[in-house]
């Protein structure tokens, strides 16, 4: 299943679980500071311009086929 929270003045930290009945296998991403995200969110928009209208993901940004 999935679920999120957000609690107090956290900004961000995002934890994947892999689990079975016998171990978890945690993979987890902490951000410290917001600008990270505005930076990327300007990287996304730098890629966007002069492009065809039609629907992109990060894979196609950072170089994957369109």
């Amino acid at each position: 299943g999935f679920h999120s929270l957000r609690l107090g003045n956290t900004v961000g930290i995002h934890e994947v679980l892999l689990s079975t009945g016998t171990e978890t296998i945690t993979l987890k991403h902490e951000a410290y500071d917001r600008m990270l995200f505005a930076q990327g969110a300007l990287r996304a928009a730098e890629y966007l311009v002069g492009k065809r209208a039609g629907f992109y993901n990060m894979d196609t940004m950072l170089g994957g086929k369109e």
